[in-house]
C-alpha cells in the first residue's frame, strides 16, 4: 500500500494599502481571492477593502486578544492542506502585530510562508524623510508606560542608525518629551496619513516637532524617523595594567599566586614577570 505524502497548506502574508486603495497589489487581490481562509485582525475593516474590490472570502479574526486561540485553529487549517491569507489593518503583517506570531509557528511546523509584498509605512516615511536611509533601526511602537519607554529609550540611545518609531496621535506628544530627554534634540521627520489624502510631513527637529504638533494637534496614526545621535556611546572601561589587576584581585582577597596565575594567563605573559614587578612596587613602597 503506497501512502500518498501529507500536503500542507501554505501561510500567505498579504501586505494591504496604509490608505491609498491603488496600492493593493494584483498579486495580493489573487491571493486573496484563492485562500481558502483570510485571517485579519479586524474584520470589519477587512470587509470593506473585499467589498471594494469583489472578493468573497471566509473571513477569521486574528488579533492581539485572540491569537492564542485562533492562531492554534489556523494552524491546524494549514496542516489540513488549507491555505490562508494573512492580512493586517494596513501594510505588512507580522510588523508591529500578531501576524508575527503565526507566522512563526508556521514555520515551526514546516509549513510555507509566502510574503506578498506592498505597501508599507516605515519604508515610506524613510525614504521621503531627508534622513539617512541606511542603515536604519525599525523599533515599531514603544512601551506604553512611561518608566518603561524611558528604559526602552535608554537601550536605543546609542545605535548608529537612523531610527524608525510608530505611534499613535493620543501619545506622541508625550512620546516625543521623552525622547527629547533621553536623546536630545535630533533631527526628526514626522509623517502622518501616509498615501491618504491629507498626508502631511514635518521636517526639523524634536523640539520643534513638539511645538507644531502642539499648534497644529496630532491627528492621525504618525512614523517617527528620527536622525541617528552624535554623542558617542561610552567606551567601556579602559583595561587595567595586568600588576593593577593583581593587586585589585589581592584586595578583593584573592590568594596572591592565584592572583598572579589568573592575569598572567588571560594576558598571555610570564607569572614571573608580574611576580618581580609586584616585589619591585611593594618595596618602593617600604
Amino acid at each position: 500500500m503506497v501512502t500518498e505524502p501529507i500536503t500542507y497548506g501554505t501561510l500567505y502574508l498579504c501586505a494591504t494599502p496604509i490608505g491609498n486603495l491603488e496600492d493593493m497589489t494584483p498579486r495580493a487581490l489573487r491571493m486573496l481571492q484563492e485562500a481558502d481562509l483570510i485571517a485579519a485582525e479586524d474584520t470589519r475593516h477587512t470587509l470593506q477593502l473585499l467589498n471594494h474590490f469583489g472578493i468573497k472570502g471566509h473571513l477569521i479574526r486574528y488579533d492581539e486578544h485572540s491569537k492564542e486561540k485562533q492562531g492554534a485553529y489556523l494552524l491546524e487549517e494549514l496542516l489540513a492542506g488549507k491555505n490562508i491569507a494573512l492580512v493586517s489593518d494596513a501594510g505588512f503583517p507580522g510588523i508591529a502585530d500578531p501576524g508575527e506570531a503565526l507566522a512563526k509557528d508556521a514555520i515551526a511546523n514546516g509549513i510555507r510562508v509566502v510574503p506578498v509584498p506592498g505597501a508599507n509605512a516605515a519604508l515610506c516615511a524613510l525614504i521621503a524623510s531627508g534622513l539617512p536611509a541606511y542603515p536604519f533601526f525599525f523599533g515599531g511602537f514603544l512601551p506604553k508606560s512611561k518608566k518603561n519607554r524611558r528604559e526602552q529609550l535608554e537601550l536605543w540611545k546609542y545605535i548608529p542608525a537612523t531610527m524608525i518609531l510608530y505611534e499613535a496621535p493620543h501619545r506622541i506628544e508625550e512620546v516625543l518629551e521623552d525622547i527629547l530627554a533621553s536623546w536630545g534634540d535630533r533631527p526628526i521627520c514626522a509623517a502622518r496619513e501616509l498615501t491618504k489624502l491629507h498626508e502631511e510631513f514635518y521636517r526639523g527637529t524634536v523640539s520643534s516637532c513638539l511645538a507644531w504638533l502642539q499648534e497644529q494637534g496630532a491627528r492621525g496614526e504618525f512614523c517617527l524617523i528620527i536622525g541617528q545621535g552624535t554623542e558617542a556611546a561610552p567606551n567601556e572601561e579602559e583595561e587595567l595594567d595586568p600588576l593593577d589587576e593583581v593587586k585589585k584581585l589581592i584586595a578583593e582577597g584573592m590568594d596572591k599566586k592565584a592572583a598572579l596565575q589568573q592575569v598572567a594567563k588571560k594576558h598571555k605573559i610570564q607569572k614571573r614577570e608580574l611576580y618581580n614587578r609586584l616585589l619591585i612596587e611593594d618595596e618602593g613602597e617600604n
